[in-house]
């Protein structure tokens, strides 16, 4: 029997990914959508403005669109909720028992709550049974990461593990659908490239140091890895593209350095959960990969590609990651997160 799923924010370009995502899941069977006030009561095929290929999922277009209010048949919970609003629903939906999933940046920081990156730190679901006791609620909120963490971080776990991480150096050429839609205008992005977004390099430079920091007793402690990112949006549909510089604490050849990305396998590799592919990292030889339209849907949209992994004369490695950012980035990742848990036992 597949567990009920529910998506918040179905509507959202994160929403749809997550909505086509869950279409024909072995695990999963979704349940409930919510979308704005105007939205509700009406189906779901009716009221989505699809913005991915072809129509919506037939099951999920017949759904009625709920609320973004506790009250509906589901035991796991994804938000795609934007975060204007997601802090507060999340923590509702927590506290009346629901398994929250969330791409919502609110409480990612959160002491009690897991930053969550299946390969990376899967250890760091265990600040559930913290947050339950402090927050005196039956439910959880898991979060995953920023959608230029989550490439930079899985990059970084081998070569942390094998060599030592000191300091990072990453310059990002992301894509405008991390805008969201309508994302940027087009007068602005066009024959351009904006070298600012938002929130974005605290984001970067903060959320790795989480995920690849150590659970000790009741709070993770942060890696002690020294992050300095420059963020940049340019005018690839897809596909948020890292250059990286690494200071090692043990040296690495590229060829050793290569090995280890290549070799890297984590949990749901272990698990085999269905939305892991068999390879999380796939280093590519050529000189000028990797690049967005080849190489963003990797595994499925779930694998990161690093090429170009050569010394650094400043740092000792410096390398190119590409990350499917509303994949990997976002939905993938949320939905991942949700398989981890089942997997693990905290899905009831």
């Amino acid at each position: 029997m597949r567990v009920p799923v529910a998506v918040l924010g179905a509507t959202g370009l994160v929403g749809q990914r997550l909505v086509r995502r869950l279409a024909n899941h072995p695990w999963f069977e979704l349940v409930a959508v919510t979308g704005s006030e105007r939205s509700v009561g009406r189906l779901y095929g009716d009221v989505v403005r699809w913005r991915l290929p072809g129509d919506p999922p037939p099951e999920a277009a017949r759904l009625i669109v709920q609320p973004s209010e506790p009250g509906f048949e589901a035991r796991l919970v994804f938000s795609a909720l934007p975060s204007r609003v997601a802090g507060e629903v999340e923590a509702a939906f927590a506290a009346a028992g629901y398994v929250i999933s969330s791409n919502a940046r609110n409480h990612r920081m959160d002491e009690d709550v897991p930053l969550v990156l299946p390969e990376v730190n899967p250890d760091h679901l265990q600040l559930i049974e913290v947050q339950r006791r402090r927050r005196e609620w039956s439910g959880a909120i898991v979060t995953n990461a920023n959608c230029v963490a989550i490439p930079l971080s899985l990059a970084l776990k081998p070569l942390d593990d094998a060599f030592g991480v000191e300091k990072v150096f990453v310059v990002t050429m992301q894509a405008i659908s991390g805008a969201g839609y309508p994302g940027v205008a087009a007068l602005d992005i066009v024959d351009n490239v904006i070298p600012f977004i938002s929130g974005e390099e605290p984001k970067v430079e903060s959320e790795p140091l989480k995920l690849l920091g150590r659970l000790e007793g009741e709070r993770v402690r942060p890696a002690p890895i020294r992050i300095s990112a420059q963020t940049n949006r340019v005018a690839s549909r897809d596909g948020h593209m890292l250059c990286v510089s690494v200071a090692l604490r043990r040296r690495a050849t590229p060829e050793q350095a290569a090995e280890v990305l290549r070799a890297f396998r984590g949990r749901p590799q272990e698990l085999k959960l269905p939305s892991a592919g068999e390879r999380p990292i796939v280093v590519r030889p050529e000189e000028d990969r990797p690049q967005p339209v080849r190489d963003r849907d990797a595994g499925g949209g779930m694998a990161i590609t690093v090429g170009r992994v050569r010394a650094c004369p400043l740092f000792d490695l410096k390398f190119v990651v590409l990350g499917h950012n509303t994949e990997r980035g976002a939905a993938g990742a949320a939905l991942l997160n949700g398989e981890l848990l089942v997997a693990e036992g905290y899905v009831p």
